[in-house]
C-alpha cells in the first residue's frame, strides 16, 4: 500500500508540472548490502519520473522503465557468501581502517577500467546530479567536477567522522560516540579520552592516508588538471545517512544532513509456501538466525557450529537458519535452513519471536522495524556498535564469539524468549517501543529522500544546506586563536597585577626601612 501511495502521489507531481531530470548514481563497491538501500533510492526516483543511470554491480534481471544500468559486474572478485570467520575475527580498527581506505581504493581503480565504466568516463552525457556513496576512497567523485553538476552523498551505516566533516555537522566527541568505538551517548572518563584521541587523530589521518592516494590516483584516471577530492566535496549538497536518532540516539546535524534510516525497508510481502507454513505451524513460534550476506555460517569452527546446534534441539521453538553449505552438521529435527531467506519477511511474520544476528546494520534495522528481540554476535566493523546501541535500548542480549557454548545461547535465549524470566517483558516491550519511535514518521525515509534530492535539483545545488563551519580551519572551528587570546590576555592581566602588586610593597617596605633607619 505505501509503494502504491508513493506511485500514485508521484504520477500526481509529474502531473502537475514536476521537473524530471536525469541523474547519475556511482557505486563502485560491491557490497550488496550496501546497494539494498541506493538500489531502492534510484528505483524510486525512477518511479517519479526521473531517468537514472546507476553504476553498480547488481543489474536489474527484468528492464524498468527510466531505469539503466551501467554494468561493471565482474570487474572485482564477489564477496557475496564470501568471508570466512577467521578471516572477519582479524579485523581490528587498523585493519578496518585499512579496508576502508586501501582496499577500497584499489577496488576502484579496477572497476573504472571496466569498459562500461570506460565508456561513462568519456561520455559527453548531460546530467543534472550525481548520487554516490560516501565509504572509503571515492575515488568516483571527480566524476561530480566532470559533469558539472551538484553532488548528493549517500551513508549506508552511521555516519563516518569525515562524513561530518565535509558538510559542518557538529561532532562532539563529549556525547558522540566514534563510529569506530562501541560506546554509548554517556560515557564514562576514560571512554571521553580515547573517543576524543579519535576525534582528533580519525580526520588528519584520512586526509594522509586515504585523500592523498586518492588525488594521486584521481590524477592518473582524469587528468593533472583534476582538483583535489577534498575540493570537490566541498561541494557537497545533500548527506543521506542510513541512521535513525531513535537508534542511533539524537545529535545537531545541519540541513544537508538527513537521517533516512531503513530507506531500503519494503512493506513485507508473502513468505514462500514452505517457509509460510514452517512457521504458521510453530507451536512456540520461530528463532531466526542470519549473519548477513557475507559470513559462511559453516566456516564457524566445529565447536561453535555444534554449540549452536545443541542449543537449538534444546529450543521449543521452530529455527529458521540462513546456511550456504551443501549440508549442516548435527542439524536438529526443529531446524530448516536455506541459501536465501527472505528476512524482512520472516522478522515481519507474528510467529517470530528472536533474531540471532551479527549485527549488520541493515538486519539490525529490520528487526526494529519488525519489533524483535536481538541475540547479537558481533564479529568485525559496525557489528559492535550497532549491538551496543540495541543493548542500551533494552532489546537486545550480545554474545561474544569466544563465548559462544550451548549455555551462553540458551541463556541468551531464555533470557529474551522464557515467559518465565525476569526480564522477558521488558525486552519485549523495549523492542515494540524502539519499533514504534522509529516507524513514526512524518513521511517515510524514501519519500524523504526523494523531497531533498528533488530540493536539490529545484535549486540546482544547494550549497545554503551546509554549515559555514565546513569551510573553518581546525584552530578556528576549535575556537583555538579565540582561546589562545583569552588565555594570553588572563596570563598578561595575571602579569601585571603581580607586577603592580609587587612594586606597592617595595615601596611601602621601602617606606617602613627608610623611616626605622632615621628613627634610629
Amino acid at each position: 500500500m505505501m509503494n502504491k501511495a508513493f506511485l500514485i502521489l508521484s504520477i500526481i507531481a509529474l502531473l502537475h508540472g514536476g521537473h524530471t531530470a536525469k541523474i547519475l548514481g556511482v557505486f563502485e563497491f560491491n557490497g550488496k548490502s550496501h546497494f539494498q538501500m541506493y538500489e531502492k533510492m534510484m528505483k524510486g526516483l525512477s518511479e517519479r519520473g526521473h531517468e537514472v543511470h546507476v553504476l553498480n554491480h547488481f543489474p536489474q534481471k527484468k528492464p524498468l522503465p527510466n531505469y539503466f544500468d551501467i554494468d561493471v559486474s565482474g570487474s572485482v572478485p564477489n564477496v557475496l557468501d564470501n568471508f570466512t570467520i577467521d578471516l572477519v575475527r582479524t579485523w581490528d580498527t587498523k585493519t578496518m581502517l585499512s579496508f576502508i581506505w586501501d582496499f577500497t581504493r584499489t577496488q576502484c581503480e579496477v572497476v573504472l577500467k571496466h569498459p562500461n565504466a570506460q565508456k561513462l568516463l568519456k561520455s559527453t552525457e548531460k546530467y543534472d546530479l550525481i548520487i554516490m556513496e560516501s565509504f572509503g576512497s571515492e575515488c568516483t567523485i571527480a566524476l561530480a567536477h566532470k559533469f558539472k553538476v551538484p553532488l548528493v552523498a549517500m551513508v549506508s551505516s552511521v555516519a563516518l567522522p569525515w562524513t561530518h566533516h565535509r558538510i559542518g555537522n557538529p561532532d562532539h566527541p563529549a556525547y558522540i560516540p566514534s563510529y569506530f568505538i562501541s560506546y554509548g551517548s554517556q560515557m564514562s572518563f576514560i571512554e571521553r579520552f580515547w573517543n576524543t584521541l579519535y576525534y582528533i587523530t580519525i580526520n588528519p589521518a584520512n586526509y594522509y592516508f586515504n585523500e592523498i592516494p586518492t588525488n594521486e590516483l584521481s590524477k592518473r584516471i582524469y587528468g593533472h588538471d583534476i582538483p583535489p577530492i577534498g575540493e570537490i566535496a566541498k561541494n557537497t549538497s545533500l548527506i543521506l545517512v542510513n541512521s535513525h536518532f531513535s537508534i542511533s540516539g539524537p545529535r545537531p546535524v545541519v540541513p544537508g544532513f538527513v537521517e533516512v534510516g531503513g530507506l531500503h525497508i519494503e512493506e513485507p510481502k508473502a513468505l514462500p509456501k514452505d517457509i509460510q507454513k514452517f512457521m504458521d505451524e510453530s507451536e512456540h513460534g520461530v528463532v531466526y538466525f542470519s549473519l548477513g550476506s557475507l559470513i559462511q555460517v559453516q566456516t564457524l569452527a566445529p565447536e561453535k557450529l555444534k554449540a549452536l546446534m545443541d542449543a537449538f534441539a534444546a529450543l521449543p521453538e521452530r529455527v529458521l537458519m540462513k546456511y550456504t553449505g551443501d549440508t549442516l552438521p548435527g542439524k536438529p529435527s526443529n531446524v530448516m535452513t536455506g541459501k536465501w531467506l527472505p528476512q524482512l519477511d520472516i522478522l515481519s511474520h507474528p510467529k517470530t519471536r528472536l533474531f540471532i544476528s551479527h549485527g549488520g546494520l541493515m538486519g539490525t534495522l529490520e528487526a526494529v522495524y519488525a519489533g524483535v528481540p536481538i541475540v547479537g554476535i558481533p564479529l568485525f566493523a559496525d557489528q559492535e556498535l550497532n549491538i551496543k546501541r540495541c543493548v542500551l535500548q533494552g532489546f537486545a542480549v550480545r554474545i561474544l564469539y569466544d563465548d559462544m557454548t550451548k549455555e551462553s545461547f540458551l541463556s541468551a535465549i531464555r533470557t529474551l524468549l522464557d515467559v518465565r524470566a525476569k526480564y522477558q517483558e521488558i525486552y519485549s516491550a523495549n523492542a515494540k517501543k524502539t519499533s514504534f519511535q522509529f516507524r513514526d514518521r512524518p513521511h517515510t525515509a524514501l519519500e524523504t529522500a526523494v523531497y531533498w534530492i528533488e530540493y536539490v535539483i529545484r535549486h540546482r545545488g544547494a550549497p545554503h544546506l551546509r554549515s559555514a563551519g565546513a569551510d573553518l580551519p581546525t584552530y578556528q572551528y576549535l575556537l583555538l586563536d579565540v582561546i589562545s587570546v583569552l588565555v594570553l590576555g588572563v596570563v598578561s592581566f595575571l602579569y601585571l597585577t603581580y607586577i603592580v602588586i609587587r612594586s606597592v610593597l617595595r615601596l611601602l617596605l621601602g617606606g617602613k626601612k627608610r623611616n626605622k633607619s632615621k628613627r634610629q
